[in-house]
């Protein structure tokens, strides 16, 4: 089917809507797959993010850049591929059409929602408010940083994390309602590891510490997969952007944890609050003002809401009956497909639906929005020529490579133990400035990793993790530095 139709309406036989990488990633596969025939990608922003410098590290771990390049660049890639850009007003699943913000009607024969997720805001009302997501945001940032002494950041995940440790130039209110940073991908003894870093110049080489072999008690297990998960501006999204404020002093960061915001007052409402009276004196003139929940109150020049996303589905639901999760994603079954007949969903917006493997969860993070749009453009695929399709191994083994702080990190499996209760005993080792290794062990075999710095034992920990060996007769040894595992274990 190819495009036509009046001015105003036009068929396709494959719709993706969303410029993100899940949305890009399944219109490219779907314009590969069937050379002839019609794919549109729908996007509100001009701008599309694509993946590039892809590197399959193992098995399971990729790495890859996302960039943003105009859409013309995938029209001259994929002769059958339109770029429509138009946000969508509404779909109508049992008539088979899309309606766009343009007034135009597209019909499909099969869609896939690609529409991510929106930063969920503290106060929508306060213009000192900022919710960081893509590009838009990350310059009216900027902006507002080159004028600030000191700003307030909320949240805890990877955007408040690469935030916090990036900003010069102005100080740093961090407010954060765990008893530890980076709570969404690390566990104290991380946070800790990493803690150095915000107030150091260079990291400084040291002997392996002493390693800590230790089991949950009852007070550190409960703390479960946070929900807030990270958002999803690209690995480096702070790169090629001053991140500097008006400050001599380059680096000061305060953390105030275990508080949230209570409430946010613009100058005139602070100057007119109760508050004022009691604590003016020590506070200063700022054009915002946060009450914390633990009783103190900052003046600062801008507040950054970095507190996760809510799946972006508004547009989709008027009139459908889309199943949704919990975290109102849309629900999708292990071929990727929604409540709706023909309509798959993928990245951020959805959630997956179906029985999970023991060492694999969601988190809303850029690898897995590239590996579901891929997977939901081959299950696409599937559907239209017939053919069986089994679950994709990507979905076997959580696996993450990201960088916080200037160290490299990689997360595999369960690396916050999550979901495992108090049946698991951690390992660790630690060198001061240099790395920091986390093993997460359950019935004597190996369920998770987190591996921060340049340890080199990513492939070794993946394959113990995959195949489920034994290793209790190893004990501590597993992570003796005399000792070469990858020999061991080849």
């Amino acid at each position: 089917m190819m495009a036509g139709g009046s001015e105003s309406e036009a068929q396709f036989r494959f719709v993706v809507v969303g410029g993100g990488i899940a949305g890009v990633t399944c219109a490219e596969q779907l314009a590969l797959q069937f050379p002839s025939e019609a794919v549109a990608l729908l996007t509100a922003a001009p701008l599309v993010k694509t993946v590039t410098n892809f590197k399959q590290v193992s098995k399971t771990l990729e790495d890859f850049d996302v960039e943003e390049q105009p859409s013309s660049i995938l029209e001259e890639k994929y002769p059958n591929l339109k770029v429509i850009q138009s946000a969508v007003r509404g779909l109508h699943a049992d008539q088979h059409t899309l309606q766009t913000e343009n007034g135009q009607i597209i019909h499909y024969e099969k869609l896939c929602i690609c529409t991510g997720g929106r930063p969920k805001l503290l106060n929508q009302d306060t213009p000192n408010v900022l919710g960081i997501r893509d590009t838009d945001s990350a310059q009216e940032f900027q902006k507002h940083l080159s004028k600030a002494k000191r700003m307030l950041v909320v949240g805890n995940g990877g955007i408040a994390l690469e935030l916090v440790y990036e900003v010069e130039g102005c100080e740093v209110i961090w407010a954060i309602k765990d008893k530890a940073i980076g709570n969404t991908f690390f566990d104290a003894g991380a946070a800790q590891f990493l803690i150095p870093s915000l107030e150091a110049d260079k990291p400084e080489r040291a002997l392996p510490c002493k390693r800590a072999r230790y089991t949950t008690d009852k007070t550190t297990a409960s703390t479960e997969e946070s929900k807030e998960l990270g958002s999803a501006l690209g690995p480096d999204w702070h790169e090629g952007i001053s991140l500097r404020g008006t400050e001599e002093v380059s680096h000061r960061v305060h953390v105030e944890y275990e508080c949230e915001i209570e409430k946010i007052y613009s100058q005139q409402d602070f100057l007119q609050s109760p508050l004022y009276s009691q604590k003016s004196q020590d506070l200063g003139v700022w054009p915002v003002y946060a009450h914390l929940t633990n009783g103190k109150t900052y003046g600062c020049d801008f507040i950054v809401s970095a507190t996760g996303v809510v799946p972006n589905t508004e547009p989709f639901l008027k009139g459908n009956k889309f199943e949704l999760a919990e975290d109102r994603g849309l629900r999708v079954n292990d071929h990727m497909q929604t409540s709706e007949p023909d309509v798959y969903a993928a990245g951020d917006v959805c959630t997956a639906g179906w029985e999970h493997s023991a060492l694999w969860q969601q988190m809303r993070l850029w690898t897995q929005a590239r590996q579901m749009g891929w997977y939901a453009a081959r299950c696409i695929a599937a559907e239209v020529s017939g053919e069986a399709i089994e679950l994709d191994f990507c979905f076997e083994l959580f696996s993450h490579i990201t960088k916080f702080f200037n160290y490299k990190v990689v997360l595999l499996g369960k690396f916050n133990a999550q979901g495992l209760g108090l049946d698991h005993e951690l390992l660790v080792r630690c060198t001061k400035g240099q790395e920091y290794v986390k093993v997460v062990l359950s019935g004597g075999r190996m369920v998770g990793a987190v591996l921060i710095g340049e340890t080199d034992l990513e492939e070794t920990f993946e394959n113990l993790i995959l195949n489920q060996m034994d290793l209790s007769a190893y004990g501590e040894d597993l992570l003796n530095p005399n000792i070469d595992i990858e020999d061991y274990f080849d």
